[in-house]
């Protein structure tokens, strides 16, 4: 059982969750809850010492919130995986921790089952989502982000650059942007630079929330 154990990180900001999740993996057959933090900062720290498999991250959290650290987990740490456990099922929250990095996103009415579901399928390389969770990502797949005319953009944004940024909030992948926007991955690798370097982005997280901010990211006339 030890060569098959998943090891776990438990991060919230409130004592009773943590010790409460705590317990609930610990009767989880194959699971090894290596520690628990209280802000994403001290996630950081302890992801440094034991290097777990991966994080059960909350996000509305002081010093560090749980998207932040999960970018930083995923740029630091690429084979730690995050599994966002949150009360918060809003579109934002969920395009920015997808944005960040995070392979599952579950709301915290989420059972055992459930979780242990999630934290092994992030450690194989694969994302679960809560049924809530799930149905605001279809609906937000089938909406199509649509940026302000282009005399009304920001930071000297072309038309193409607010499109990619607002696919960017919807937590979308390169190769999922060239597919919706028809064009080559290179392409909107180019456009990702190029928008960077205009609103000072220097990741994926940071252009998420500017492209929320400035509706970049919302539908059309559902909306």
């Amino acid at each position: 059982m030890t060569d098959t154990l998943l090891r776990v990180l438990v991060v919230d900001d409130q004592q009773l969750v943590r010790e409460g999740l705590t317990a609930l993996l610990e009767l989880t057959d194959g699971v090894e809850v290596v520690g628990s933090a209280a802000d994403g900062a001290r996630a950081l720290e302890l992801v440094a010492e034991h290097r777990p498999d991966v994080v059960l991250m909350d996000l509305r959290m002081p010093v560090l919130d749980g998207i932040t650290a999960t970018a930083r987990v995923r740029e630091q740490f690429p084979d730690v995986a995050v599994v966002v456990l949150t009360t918060y099922a809003d579109e934002d929250s969920i395009a920015g921790a997808l944005a960040a990095g995070a392979r599952g996103y579950l709301t915290k009415d989420a059972g055992r089952t459930e979780i242990g579901m999630a934290l092994r399928a992030a450690a194989a390389g694969h994302s679960l989502f809560d049924p809530v969770v799930a149905a605001r990502l279809a609906d937000a797949m089938r909406r199509p982000a649509t940026p302000p005319p282009a005399d009304r953009l920001p930071d000297g944004l072309t038309q193409r650059e607010a499109e990619v940024l607002g696919q960017i909030a919807h937590g979308r992948t390169n190769a999922e942007i060239a597919a919706a926007l028809f064009v080559a991955e290179t392409t909107v690798k180019t456009h990702i630079n190029n928008a960077f370097a205009k609103i000072g982005a220097r990741n994926r997280t940071e252009a998420a929330g500017y492209a929320t901010r400035h509706g970049l990211g919302r539908g059309g006339s559902d909306q």
